[in-house]
């Protein structure tokens, strides 16, 4: 009833056609969340969720069975291709507060962390950090507020800076995938190791492109004792 109150007064108009949306508490519409690219649920890397051209089934890409490029993460999974008005959408939630699309994003994150990964297997849900330089200059962390949403909806604990960032490393974009393996290197620091210590954790971020910075953050975090780190995100970047 309140929605529908709210409703009557501000309108909820689709992000993408700027129509009435037609799905309740949400701000894309119908028609244009058909049109989302989703990634598809099979034919992925079980490891990094890289799709790879020919491959069907359960497998391990070429990077993930090498030591020397396997992830320090157990698994990863996205939500949607990291283009057209997916990117848009992502990149003004990031960078320009809006945070109407945490409802819809959140849809997303949940439907792809339920279909990859056995979420009842999961102990705690932490937000990827950021450095305390892109938190002044943002005002906030917008991969905390999806993933404490994502811990609400499956029910499970949410860890609020158990993980921190530490430095002032390049930014990722535009880095080769071994630039931006050294970048991010050392950067992360568990400050509350006995919150982790045997859990199985989910992690969640906006964007996966190499998977570089997920997997430093799961290395800290197997270092101070986690049992398995899995880790979701709302995009994946055609880069890989």
């Amino acid at each position: 009833m309140i929605g529908r109150i709210l409703d009557l007064f501000w309108p909820r108009n689709c992000e993408i056609c700027a129509r009435p949306v037609d799905r309740p508490a949400r701000h894309i519409c119908a028609d244009c969340l058909n049109r989302i690219p989703f990634v598809p649920v099979d034919g992925l890397c079980r490891c990094c969720g890289r799709a790879v051209e020919g491959l069907a089934g359960d497998y391990l890409c070429e990077d993930c069975r090498l030591p020397s490029t396997r992830p320090a993460f157990d698994g990863a999974a996205s939500a949607v291709r990291f283009e057209a008005e997916a990117r848009r959408m992502v990149l003004d939630y990031k960078f320009n507060r809006h945070f109407q699309l945490k409802e819809d994003f959140a849809d997303w994150l949940e439907a792809v962390a339920r279909s990859r990964f056995d979420v009842t297997a999961v102990d705690a849900v932490l937000g990827m950090p950021i450095t305390e330089v892109h938190r002044i200059d943002r005002g906030y962390n917008q991969s905390d507020y999806l993933a404490r949403e994502l811990a609400r909806r499956i029910e499970r604990l949410y860890l609020a800076r158990a993980l921190v960032r530490t430095g002032s490393p390049r930014r990722q974009a535009g880095l080769a995938e071994r630039e931006r393996r050294e970048n991010v290197a050392g950067t992360f620091e568990v400050v509350q190791p006995r919150r982790v210590r045997g859990r199985t954790l989910l992690l969640v971020d906006d964007v996966m492109t190499t998977g570089a910075t997920l997997s430093e953050a799961a290395r800290s975090l197997k270092k101070c004792g986690a049992w398995r780190v899995w880790c979701v995100t709302l995009a994946r970047s055609l880069r890989d």
